[in-house]
């Protein structure tokens, strides 16, 4: 008998051991959590743009510039080159292997970029403050303004290409309908009236879910532009049940594929999805460019960018433009 109760003790306590250290990986964490995280010393990644690290960051984190301009090219929106980002990386002391905290504004999908991209170069121990600097402000934590420099690494880095989808395999994924593919972007992107590349619309038997969707009000960055709201509470993350709800339709057990338009939103979604029990999630890197722009692939509610209309549309603007430079001009005269 003194055995058998031996042998229960033990397994719950196996049991809760691993319960917590669950806990402990979810990629998704909170202020206690990312303070937990610098009292252990991890590696305190800030993706905003230097201006606004500069005005104040979470004590200790580093900062490379805007992660969504540094290490992506402006026209294709896809990565620089390795050794470019390694450069970049080693230089500011962001070894990959190291515990690492993102975080950038509140529901910022760029914090979330910057999570994928640790992880796409073979991290494994990376987490995400989602509600980042206004979080940590409202919690009433210390704030640094100066520089945070740290020691120089070494690493190399060595891309995961079974994270991601390419153009080739999500043809074949599309043809065979072995996925379920999400579409992360507006309702106007994915019906085609919101035209951001040389076609709209969206992969055939794509489900749309906006990622705003995962915020307590997907609203949020709308009501911040027409000022109905002081500040991003609303871009908190839904709980856990509510979230749940959200993608209740689809199948946590089948391989599911995220895009938006670029790779960034689709990160947010993918970690999300992660941190819900979704086994096997990967992101389309290319995303609608590499989709909308490939003639060949099939579109579902297809339409076409007018570029004539457009350039008039920019001619008309620009014409607007020197007439109030002109009416400026006479008035400081």
């Amino acid at each position: 008998m003194n055995n058998l109760i031996k042998l229960l003790l033990l397994s719950a306590g196996l049991f809760i051991t691993s319960h917590i250290f669950a806990q402990k990986n979810d990629a998704i964490i909170d202020t206690a959590e990312v303070q937990a995280a610098i009292a252990r010393g991890a590696i305190i990644w800030d993706v905003r743009d230097e201006k606004s690290y500069l005005e104040g960051h979470i004590p200790g984190a580093i900062n490379i510039g805007d992660a969504g301009s540094v290490l992506r090219d402006p026209n294709k929106e896809d990565y620089i080159a390795t050794e470019k980002i390694q450069r970049i990386f080693n230089d500011a002391g962001l070894n990959v292997n190291r515990d690492i905290v993102v975080y950038g504004a509140r529901g910022n999908p760029y914090a979330y970029f910057g999570l994928y991209t640790i992880h796409y170069f073979g991290g494994k121990q990376a987490q995400i403050y989602h509600d980042g600097f206004d979080g940590w402000k409202t919690a009433g934590m210390p704030i640094q303004k100066e520089r945070q420099i740290i020691p120089t690494v070494s690493v190399t880095l060595i891309p995961q290409p079974q994270l991601v989808v390419s153009n080739e395999e999500m043809l074949k994924l599309v043809q065979s309908k072995s996925v379920q593919i999400l579409d992360v972007r507006t309702p106007d992107e994915y019906s085609g009236k919101d035209v951001r590349a040389i076609r709209g619309g969206h992969i055939p038997n794509s489900v749309n879910i906006p990622f705003e969707d995962n915020w307590q009000d997907p609203a949020t960055a709308i009501k911040l532009n027409k000022k109905q709201v002081a500040d991003n509470a609303g871009m908190t993350l839904k709980s856990q049940a509510d979230l749940k709800k959200l993608y209740a339709k689809l199948d946590p057990d089948k391989e599911t594929v995220v895009y938006c338009q670029s790779g960034v939103r689709a990160a947010e979604t993918a970690v999300v999805l992660k941190n819900l029990g979704f086994k096997k999630v990967k992101v389309y890197d290319s995303a609608w460019l590499g989709w909308g722009n490939n003639l060949k692939a099939p579109v579902a509610e297809e339409t076409f960018l007018n570029v004539g209309a457009l350039n008039a549309k920019l001619a008309a603007m620009q014409n607007k433009i020197s007439q109030l430079e002109e009416i400026l001009k006479a008035k400081s005269n």
